[in-house]
């Protein structure tokens, strides 16, 4: 079957960068092509994983965030450019969508490397079902020790530390400390917790001196920092260092950074060595007329920084959909963008921001980076939603409940099995 983009535009990508350019194409119109109906607001991914925000508020439908856009919930898998027509496989079965422009934003996925044992043990933490998994995995994991008597030792491995393993590991702690009070065999059991980084140092995209913050703050609450350093192996029970440490842990993150989706190299489109769209300061895909890329999948020139390409951030994304958008209208201009700042958070009350120049951390540097997400969270009603569970957070303890038969449903066999045996 065929069908022609709305508005002329094809998107390929729900993601931060394809979701806001359709949004703001306005009534302009676009199709977006896109395996799930939602848009992730990845930097709250780790509040989502610690039980702080409600899974459902940290992603946005992609119908209520562009209503001038079409949604095919499906995944690209052809491109022809002298037809101008991508190849879908939708959840309807095959479609070929025609267009005027494209946009391709298919993203990045999770880099790993082939350390033994990682693939089959290790776990990621890129999506929302990463994020409940690993909270379920942690607290099934606290019910086990319980049930088996009490180990020797809790251990919690995270690899990588980058924004997304720093925040991911100081959610975590305050989950496994607040869940402990109601674990009262476990209050006495040694926890080691370890955050392993192959740099020099950790956050090394930020300020050295908000990095070196940030590690102070981990080492007090006694996790351990391992720099230069990399993972040998990993068995589900031990973690293996490159500098030969053995750590007894049943819970390993990966976070060591993201690469291109493979998905580009499918569909011909030119590429750099990291496996990035090749793009000009338009944002247009080189050697192709009518085609356009932004976000983690494309390699970026920035006017503002030249000679360096935009790193694979949610702040970047947005400004270069902001310039493309533009470009699309017929405002033509190359994208240049100077970041005005970066914020992380560490766990409860703690955070870091480095805004104009100036380097805030602790509770101000907390009550800044949550202000920016709230601010590039996109729709009023879910902002209000976060800020409700925030402030609810303040006053209630830290649900514990593992949600792991989510989604899993035992199905009718299941039910009428029970009722068999009720009767």
């Amino acid at each position: 079957m065929r069908r022609d983009a709305a508005g002329g535009t094809l998107v390929l990508g729900g993601g931060f960068a394809g979701a806001y350019v359709a949004r703001l194409l306005g009534r302009g119109g676009a199709t977006i092509v896109s395996p799930q109906n939602s848009m992730l607001y990845t930097p709250l991914l780790p509040e989502a994983a610690s039980g702080t925000l409600e899974p459902r508020h940290v992603v946005v439908p992609l119908r209520q965030m562009c209503p001038h856009a079409e949604l095919v919930l499906g995944k690209a898998v052809a491109l022809d450019h002298e037809s101008r027509a991508v190849a879908v496989e939708s959840i309807a079965g095959p479609l070929e969508i025609s267009y005027e422009r494209l946009v391709v934003a298919l993203g990045a996925v999770s880099r790993v490397f082939p350390v033994p044992g990682l693939a089959e043990h290790g776990r990621g933490f890129k999506d929302l079902a990463d994020a409940i998994a690993l909270r379920n995995h942690v607290l099934e994991r606290l019910d086990a020790a319980v049930a088996g008597g009490g180990p020797a030792e809790l251990g919690f491995v995270f690899v990588g530390a980058g924004y997304a393993g720093v925040e991911a590991l100081g959610e975590l702690n305050d989950l496994v400390q607040a869940a402990l009070r109601y674990y009262p065999t476990l209050r006495t059991v040694p926890q080691r917790w370890v955050l392993v980084e192959a740099a020099p140092q950790i956050l090394s995209e930020i300020p050295p001196r908000l990095g070196d913050y940030a590690a102070k703050r981990l080492a007090r609450r006694g996790i351990e920092i391992r720099v230069s350093t990399t993972l040998a192996s990993y068995d589900a029970e031990t973690a293996v260092l490159s500098d030969g440490t053995e750590i007894a842990a049943h819970t390993l993150v990966w976070t060591a950074g993201v690469m291109a989706n493979p998905l580009l190299g499918q569909l011909g489109l030119p590429l750099d060595e990291r496996g990035r769209i090749r793009v000009d300061p338009l944002l247009r895909v080189e050697g192709l007329d009518g085609v356009w890329s932004l976000g983690d999948g494309a390699a970026v020139p920035n006017e503002a920084t030249p000679g360096r390409f935009d790193p694979p951030t949610c702040q970047h994304a947005l400004r270069q959909a902001r310039q493309l958008a533009k470009n699309l209208a017929g405002e033509a201009q190359p994208y240049s963008y100077r970041m005005l700042g970066q914020v992380a958070t560490l766990g409860r009350f703690k955070g870091i921001a480095d805004v104009m120049g100036l380097h805030i951390s602790g509770f101000p540097g907390w009550f800044i980076a949550r202000t920016y997400h709230l601010y590039a969270l996109p729709l009023l009603s879910r902002k209000l939603r976060v800020v409700a569970d925030w402030t609810i957070a303040l006053f209630f303890r830290r649900d514990i409940a593992e949600l792991s038969t989510l989604g899993h449903p035992e199905g009718l066999g299941g039910a009428e099995g029970r009722r068999d045996r009720m009767s």
